[in-house]
């Protein structure tokens, strides 16, 4: 199977459109292929092998749980960030100027029970405009036994959402945790090779992986508009490879122009 045949292209129609202004989400299904998944998880395990080590209780989420850049060591997640299905349907929700924002693994192991709390993507990241997307592709099934993410739909409505944090809960890159009325929360479940797209502004949160048996591996892409930028590091443009139309910052035309 060649390697564009991996990926699902498609376009999200009206019905789609409507109900991610809505609710702030949708699953697209099978977006991946199997063979797709297949050569993904050999590529991002032996990248998380690299650099991780087993569940320890006394460690951080960010030691844990999270594998920054993988497109770096993945030859085929880089192809399904720049040139996948995800940037055409990014298109449709942002305009026509994209690019990738974040690449990352965000993955609980059978024996991380640990939870992360409710919170905005935006809360650790602010982007302006406020149109940047999440977008978690399943390398596992995913399910409430072991861990998949809860949101609460129509919550990307109350906008951003400020939390205050003291200079040591910065550095220490401390969870940025929100309230949240638990009885509105509706589980993600998903099959290996469905992906999850959610608003920058989406309440979220995902409870331990109580599985003794099942890991829930995800592979978690961020798009922005070309134009974005950091709020929160002195205004300057979020760096990151332009997928699709143009930009009015050079730093990003030039950037990763070599991959």
């Amino acid at each position: 199977m060649k390697r564009e045949e991996w990926f699902n292209y498609q376009k999200l129609n009206a019905e789609q459109l409507n109900t991610f202004r809505e609710n702030g989400f949708l699953i697209i299904k099978k977006i991946i292929n199997p063979a797709g998944i297949t050569q993904i998880q050999n590529e991002c395990m032996t990248a998380w092998k690299k650099e991780k080590e087993s569940f320890d209780p006394d460690k951080s989420w960010l030691q844990n749980s999270l594998l920054v850049n993988i497109h770096h060591q993945s030859p085929a997640v880089r192809d399904y960030y720049f040139e996948g299905p995800l940037v055409d349907i990014a298109s449709q929700l942002i305009g026509p100027n994209i690019k990738g924002a974040t690449s990352q693994l965000t993955f609980k192991m059978k024996g991380n029970t640990k939870p992360f709390g409710w919170h905005q993507d935006n809360g650790y990241g602010e982007l302006e405009p406020y149109n940047a997307l999440t977008t978690l592709t399943a390398l596992d099934d995913t399910d409430r036994g072991n861990g998949c993410l809860w949101l609460i739909p129509g919550s990307h409505k109350q906008g951003q959402i400020r939390v205050a944090q003291n200079e040591e809960q910065k550095k220490s890159q401390s969870e940025i945790i929100v309230e949240a009325d638990e009885s509105l929360a509706v589980p993600m479940e998903m099959k290996a090779g469905d992906a999850l797209i959610f608003n920058c502004w989406m309440l979220h949160k995902s409870d331990g992986n109580y599985s003794d048996s099942r890991d829930r591996r995800i592979l978690f892409l961020r798009y922005a508009d070309a134009d974005a930028i950091e709020v929160y590091n002195g205004r300057k443009p979020r760096l990151g490879r332009l997928v699709k139309g143009t930009t009015r910052f050079e730093e990003v035309k030039q950037f990763e122009s070599e991959l």
